[in-house]
């Protein structure tokens, strides 16, 4: 380990081979850092935390720390990261509420410069949060989401794997998967077409998600109607299998 003799890390801390905890860090008596994790300076790490290996988290991060929730009564809630994140200067991180007990979020993710990850949310993987992008409490992202800068997230929104949301945009519903969102209020504007071919997705399976994006946003079906068109169209398509499961979860109804 490599601890900056200004840092104040807890003795009840457990901290793994290959940490650096850089000057003026500080850290909680309940945190587990990874091996290879890198606190570079001024960052607060507290509560129930649980930090995975070979995560580089930049200064001025706020990690753990009470929710901004005001029934938060200092519950026994955590907060867990995976492994190989990018953390930029001034990110905050709360740790989650009765409602769900924990905030997780998972590995290769991005979190640029003064982003917010609320209580209670849950971000896949490979995902990058722009500047000052926003997560509201309990908010779900999938994989390879992308948020864009200045842009906040409603509380309860859940966001498809692979989709995009344009910077400055205001969310308030589900973001199916694979598409491309954008504006205050945000509405679907396409495939995030781009994204997917650097995922590997082969012309035909980018085709068949252009042809629900059609049937589902273009066409001004009901979404009953849309629905039960994808299911006599594709039945075998594991892409829009999940389309499908993502509308039928849907609580607070879907970005159209």
């Amino acid at each position: 380990m490599n601890i900056h003799p200004t840092a104040i890390v807890s003795n009840k801390a457990i901290i793994e081979k290959n940490v650096t905890i850089g000057p003026f860090c500080i850290v909680g008596d309940n945190v587990k850092i990874g091996e290879g994790t890198v606190l570079r300076s001024h960052i607060v790490v507290e509560g129930d935390t649980t930090i995975g290996k070979n995560n580089d988290i930049f200064s001025f991060v706020s990690i753990g720390v009470k929710p901004q929730d005001l029934k938060y009564d200092d519950e026994d809630t955590k907060v867990v990261i995976g492994d190989n994140n990018q953390i930029r200067e001034s990110v905050t991180i709360h740790r989650g509420t009765t409602h769900s007990y924990i905030t997780k979020i998972g590995s290769y993710n991005l979190l640029m410069a003064y982003s917010h990850v609320a209580h209670d949310c849950i971000v896949g993987n490979n995902c990058i949060l722009a500047n000052t992008a926003t997560l509201a409490g309990h908010v779900i992202l999938g994989d390879y989401v992308i948020v864009g800068g200045l842009t906040p997230v409603h509380q309860f929104v859940k966001i498809g794997s692979h989709a995009m949301i344009g910077g400055a945009s205001a969310v308030n519903q589900d973001i199916l998967p694979f598409m491309m969102a954008e504006g205050n209020k945000a509405t679907i504007r396409g495939i995030n077409s781009v994204g997917l071919k650097r995922r590997g997705f082969t012309d035909e399976q980018i085709n068949i998600i252009k042809d629900a994006h059609r049937i589902i946003f273009r066409e001004k079906r009901a979404l009953i109607d849309a629905t039960n068109l994808l299911i006599e169209k594709y039945p075998d398509c594991e892409n829009i299998k999940y389309i499908l499961k993502f509308i039928n979860e849907s609580e607070r109804g879907v970005c159209r």
